[in-house]
């Protein structure tokens, strides 16, 4: 497809559709505070919410704060997290943040992007899922359907997931970055999908590019 570049204009008018379309958008992942938010948003790498959620109850019935999290056995947590997939990188990762969180942050989850992403196991998505549902904190987490259905719409070009951040911050004025976020995930999972996208059941689909060039 040819790549085209939308205005602010148009993708505002895309934006208003998506609200509609998912007024009450907000991660499909259940949690109680931050902590758990941080926790299961790692866990979500590479693996569906619905497997998540399933899976942190447990967790959390067990290792209730970062302290107990933090101060786990590397083997209780892969049996508790197996199912998630990556479950012994994944457990490395949720321990060594929860180490973090204690030692430098007296076990509180941080409000801004340089503490979140120096935790160990904490990328830019990872911190920008936390600051916007959980602080309500402008915030744009670039995954796999933010880069797929931003494409698709002519919001952003590069591969590159920080690049495409980039590009969306400057499209999107920074007070809708945490609604449009959310919309673009629920978006990609349910209408614009990878393999086979439900393109006539798009209500965007007279301002995408992907539609109209196909």
């Amino acid at each position: 497809m040819k790549s085209v570049k939308v205005n602010r204009d148009t993708a505002l008018k895309v934006f208003s559709l998506l609200e509609k379309q998912y007024p009450d958008a907000r991660t499909e992942l259940r949690y109680e505070n931050p902590f758990q938010l941080l926790i299961a948003v790692i866990l979500s790498a590479q693996c569906t919410d619905e497997r998540v959620n399933k899976t942190t109850p447990e967790l959390f019935r067990r290792f209730r704060t970062a302290n107990e999290l933090g101060n786990a056995t590397q083997a209780a947590v892969e049996n508790l997290i197996r199912s998630c997939g990556f479950y012994r990188m994944k457990a490395k990762a949720i321990i060594n943040t929860s180490k973090d969180l204690v030692e430098r942050f007296g076990g509180k989850v941080p409000r801004t992007m340089d503490e979140l992403t120096s935790l160990r196991g904490v990328g830019r998505k990872t911190a920008s899922v936390v600051l916007n549902q959980a602080f309500d904190l402008p915030a744009i987490a670039v995954d796999t359907h933010v880069k797929r259905v931003s494409h698709r719409l002519g919001w952003a070009h590069h591969p590159n997931p920080e690049k495409i951040e980039r590009e969306l911050c400057e499209l999107i004025p920074k007070h809708l970055w945490s609604r449009v976020n959310s919309m673009l995930i629920l978006h990609g999972r349910r209408l614009c999908k990878a393999r086979k996208p439900l393109c006539p059941e798009c209500p965007v689909q007279e301002y995408c590019p992907y539609f109209l060039n196909r």
